[in-house]
């Protein structure tokens, strides 16, 4: 039995194995970015909420401010600091066509540090993007660069390190280069979806089954015969890869789908651009996991999925059932080390098996790779060819609106299970004429459950429009409510002679600041902003010893303004 195991294992490894051919990348060029063994709280191509992960997060003790060097010879060509995202990061350019990135850092090293400091108050500006050139900062292997923080979007101390082709600014998978990552772990798979195909994956549940390994890193589904009341079915897997002595649950690196000993399709984590990670949401079940279940990744290509992470060998992953036989299908599943995984069933379609259920008619049909519309006196809306992954009805709705700050009804528009790659243009009316003024101040607004977002809208005639991302409630709102500025343990006149730093935060009814600008004695003033809670100003030569004047200027996303001007002693 063993034996037999062994090698059903072995021929679905090897057939998987056509599917994708061997990478090249330079091996041991790149060292290790810290100055401790690499250990991984994220891999790349993780599954995150709309985005995969697109590098390795090195794990710093659960600490900030451990050196970080350089992988490589090359030059920093690129400064960004920003409030969420990558918050403080380097990106270092490298002969051999690849660039390496170090995220979520503390202080820069002295030098650069100053430098940075420089083109911020040039630009007026503490969030930046610098383009340096090469004979700015040239760095050797190993040369300090950097110490590691918790900026930006991060939530725990660590770094996050990325490897991207120079030419086209695409991220390439580090563990294909070689670091020291000791990986003898195979992947484990947890569970089995199984779709319905001759219906939207947004417009039903997936029947799920637990999986179980039987030997080694062979699984069998419960039950292993698998019955389907549709001639058409897809599948999907919950799995999840680790490294050796780390409990972490990180990203599957490659899985390939096998009907009847037949490669059908697959993809691999090796290379994948900003531009499209926000695809993972056609990668995934993205209905169930939106409704709180877990994350299940598709082994079928989606129609609308466009520059997809899937190789095709027979067929988008849809697979015909309808002669009713009984057929062999095999899901492997690898990591970058080449530790693998493989379940085993069989399917079978039976027409009585369980009832179907009934497909959505009571709403327009909108199709991926096609732009359409829909148009009624109060709200029109248009979703162009590439917003949709799947075909799919999207209903509307129009319901009356109590709040004296709301200017128009509620209109829902499909629902937030159902996800677009690009934006859509929302036009709504309002439900009452507007003045001149609450028009410069009125803001579109999306909700779904506790979630929300405003844009500022554009007026065409009476049609305020805005484009989201989202599906869901959209209202028009009248804000006129300016934010609030709170200073943090100072006031008008106080006397700072003994504090190292000024602080103060920002707040506003919609969560939504558009500009924030701080002058000392009219010159502008670098407040930093992590992670988008406090403005901190840490005392420097920009403002020496006396008396002095500090205004404070913030906007939001509907233009009201408010202004706050205190007078401290330093």
């Amino acid at each position: 039995m063993r034996i037999i195991t062994l090698l059903l294992l072995l021929k679905s490894t090897n057939l998987a194995a056509q599917l994708f051919s061997p990478s090249g990348y330079p091996q041991g060029y790149f060292r290790n970015p810290l100055s401790i063994p690499m250990r991984l709280a994220g891999n790349f191509g993780e599954l995150r909420p709309n985005h995969y992960h697109m590098g390795f997060d090195i794990k710093t003790n659960a600490r900030e401010n451990l050196p970080v060097y350089s992988a490589a010879d090359g030059y920093i060509g690129r400064i960004k600091i920003e409030p969420y995202g990558f918050g403080r990061a380097i990106y270092v350019v490298h002969p051999n066509g690849f660039t390496t990135v170090y995220a979520h850092l503390n202080a820069f090293n002295p030098t650069l540090e100053k430098w940075v400091k420089d083109q911020q108050y040039q630009q007026q500006s503490w969030k930046v993007f610098l383009e340096l050139t090469p004979d700015l900062f040239p760095v050797k292997k190993g040369d300090f660069l950097a110490y590691s923080g918790n900026t930006g979007g991060s939530q725990a101390p660590h770094l996050h390190f990325e490897v991207r082709r120079t030419n086209g600014d695409v991220n390439v998978n580090p563990f294909l280069f070689g670091f020291p990552v000791a990986d003898n772990i195979p992947p484990v798979l947890q569970r089995l979806a199984v779709y319905d195909r001759t219906r939207s994956v947004y417009e039903q549940s997936p029947r799920v089954y637990p999986v179980r390994a039987v030997s080694g890193s062979r699984y069998l589904p419960s039950p292993s015969v698998i019955t389907v009341a549709s001639p058409l079915v897809s599948f999907g897997i919950g799995a999840y890869d680790t490294q050796t002595g780390s409990p972490n649950h990180n990203g599957i690196f490659e899985s390939t789908l096998l009907f009847d000993d037949e490669p059908v399709v697959g993809f691999r984590m090796d290379n994948i651009s900003y531009n499209d990670t926000r695809d993972l949401n056609a990668h995934i079940d993205y209905k169930t996991k939106s409704q709180g279940g877990a994350f299940l990744q598709h082994l079928s290509e989606l129609p609308g999925y466009m520059n997809s992470i899937y190789k095709r060998k027979k067929g988008d992953g849809v697979v015909d059932v309808s002669d009713g036989a009984v057929h062999q299908v095999a899901i492997v599943v690898k990591d970058a080390s080449g530790n693998t995984s493989t379940l085993n069933y069989k399917v079978q379609y039976k027409l009585n098996d369980r009832g179907q259920e009934q497909p959505v008619t009571s709403a327009k049909k909108f199709y991926p790779l096609m732009m359409d519309g829909y148009e009624s006196e109060e709200c029109e809306f248009y979703i162009g060819e590439r917003c949709l992954y799947d075909s799919v009805h999207i209903r509307y709705n129009k319901a009356a609106n109590t709040n004296g700050q709301v200017v128009s009804s509620i209109h829902t528009i499909g629902a937030a299970y159902i996800p677009l790659r690009d934006s859509m243009l929302v036009r709504i009316q309002p439900n009452r004429p507007l003045t001149d003024a609450e028009k410069s101040r009125t803001i579109m607004q999306w909700f779904a459950g506790t979630k929300k977002e405003i844009q500022k809208v554009q007026w065409q005639g009476n049609w305020a429009s805005a484009r989201f991302r989202d599906l869901g409630n959209f209202q028009l709102v009248v804000d006129v409510e300016p934010p609030a500025v709170t200073p943090v343990g100072f006031a008008d006149g106080s006397d700072v002679s003994k504090a190292s730093r000024i602080v103060f935060t920002v707040a506003d009814n919609f969560d939504r600041i558009k500009n924030v600008r701080t002058e000392l004695d009219g010159k502008w003033l670098r407040f930093t902003n992590d992670k988008g809670k406090t403005f901190v100003y840490y005392f420097d030569e920009k403002c020496m010893s006396g008396q002095h004047r500090l205004k404070i200027r913030a906007e939001d996303e509907a233009g009201n303004v408010t202004e706050k001007v205190f007078d401290i002693i330093r």
